[in-house]
């Protein structure tokens, strides 16, 4: 969570100079219920050139959170109101339900020349593998641009959770072996082409990235000057195959709003800037978050009632199983609950101390595999450290409920011992527990999210019934 607020942050500094330029054009518009009925009322009207009036002043998110809220035809109708440009912008803005189903209405030509064409190549890689395979190899047949289309392609062919598959081919690049005269000339051609400029990078003849050009280099430099010998040398970079995570972390260190993307000799290939990491690091934490909580799909407020019962259900399933089994556990020890019928006061205490160490113990793994400041090869360091911390909080709690059980049952009862030193030993093994499989999913390259939430939860919650019932039984 952290790191997502980092990139919000990031993502808002960046975007100053892009929301002041659009100041004087586009007007911030809040969508609320009284903006969309009037906007039904000119569909339902036909008044094409009200909302045409209407949508100029808008800034394409808020076109597309408007279109969130209007009925498939409405939608429709709206959308078919944009210049392509616009129209290219809003889709990339729109949830991905309703992207999808958009993209299924829209004929393979429509998507190509009014869309794909209109966008950088990371969001149009994205938009495309959205598609079926059949759909997809339509739309690249319309794409008339053959350069647009074959980067299009070699990018699709990485995994989209590399850098390769994450990055875009639209930079400035210049020659070390330039003059400050010709760099210039050529940063300006290229500059037309681009909405945004980050950076400047560097290359040799055999197009291997050299460095960062500084503007204020050319400024202050001569005008006889080479590019490389103002260049910042070695810029950091990432490779094509480096997982996200990793990027993620590089950008974070190096304060950097975009980073070159280099192939295994050294060419630069492409770069990855600040939003569109933000928006994958955003993705991974709601994915990370809903398995966390027990959810096993990836679900809206607004989906359908059966899409949600279907990401819902299965933790449910696993959480009932884990009752029957916990009511099988405690049915094998009738005769202690009749001896001893305090026990079952302590029933929910035992479950749910373990269920919250657990659960505590593997989120900081999770979020320190995430950050990188943990790693699987740490797994007996980890252990050793959560079981000294786990023995701490273990005697502290049970020496409270020993002393509370000890005013309220005396000194003999056995529940005054039992309760405690299986409070002791559930704590010990829920910290144990909860450090070790997250660290040992991550090592078999398992997301370890799913280590957190309900799946520690039942498991100690099994395991700390196990251990109350056979300590009191040893002790009775």
């Amino acid at each position: 969570m952290q790191k997502l607020l980092y990139f919000n942050q990031k993502r808002y500094l960046c975007g100053l100079q892009k929301a002041t330029a659009c100041a004087t054009t586009l007007l911030y518009m809040e969508i609320d219920e009284t903006y969309i009925r009037h906007i039904k009322e000119l569909i339902e009207l036909k008044d094409i050139d009200a909302i045409k009036g209407l949508l100029n002043d808008l800034h394409p998110a808020d076109i597309a959170e408007l279109v969130n809220e209007l009925s498939a035809e409405e939608a429709h109708t709206l959308y078919r109101q944009l210049d392509n440009e616009t129209a290219a912008n809003v889709l990339m803005e729109m949830d991905e339900d309703v992207r999808k189903e958009f993209l299924d209405t829209l004929p393979s030509e429509t998507i190509a020349k009014r869309i794909v064409d209109y966008l950088d190549s990371d969001d149009a890689v994205d938009l495309i593998r959205e598609l079926d395979e059949e759909k997809q190899e339509e739309v690249l047949s319309h794409i008339e641009d053959m350069e647009q289309a074959g980067d299009i392609v070699d990018l699709l062919k990485y995994d989209e959770d590399t850098a390769g598959g994450l990055m875009g081919t639209e930079m400035v690049v210049v020659n070390e072996n330039w003059s400050m005269p010709e760099c210039l000339k050529e940063m300006r051609m290229q500059a037309e082409q681009l909405d945004e400029i980050y950076y400047v990078y560097v290359i040799d003849n055999d197009e291997r990235l050299q460095g960062v050009f500084p503007l204020k280099k050319m400024i202050t430099s001569p005008s006889v000057s080479k590019v490389k010998h103002v260049m910042k040398k070695d810029p950091v970079s990432v490779h094509v195959d480096t997982p996200l995570d990793e990027v993620v972390q590089i950008i974070e260190k190096y304060d950097l709003v975009a980073v070159p993307v280099v192939d295994s000799i050294g060419r630069l290939v492409g770069q990855i800037t600040v939003d569109d990491v933000m928006d994958e690091v955003r993705e991974q934490s709601e994915r990370d978050y809903k398995l966390a909580s027990g959810l096993s799909g990836d679900v809206e407020t607004n989906d359908r009632v059966t899409r949600q019962t279907a990401a819902r259900l299965p933790w449910l399933l696993i959480g009932m199983i884990g009752g029957i089994g916990n009511s099988l556990i405690l049915g094998n020890f009738e005769s202690a609950f009749a001896t001893h019928p305090e026990m079952a006061l302590y029933i929910p205490l035992i479950g749910g101390t373990g269920g919250n160490v657990g659960t505590q113990s593997s989120a900081i793994v999770v979020q320190g595999l995430a950050n990188s400041s943990l790693s699987a090869k740490d797994l007996v360091k980890q252990i050793s450290r959560e079981a000294v911390v786990a023995s701490i909080n273990a005697t502290i709690i049970s020496l409270l409920v020993y002393i509370y059980n000890f005013i309220k049952f005396g000194a003999t009862a056995t529940v005054t011992y039992s309760v405690s030193i299986s409070l002791f030993a559930v704590v010990m093994f829920a910290s144990i527990f909860g450090t070790l499989v997250p660290m040992t999913l991550e090592k078999l390259k398992i997301d370890p999210a799913i280590a957190t939430g309900p799946f520690i939860a039942i498991t100690n919650d099994i395991i700390g019934m196990t251990l109350y019932m056979g300590i009191t039984a040893l002790l009775s």
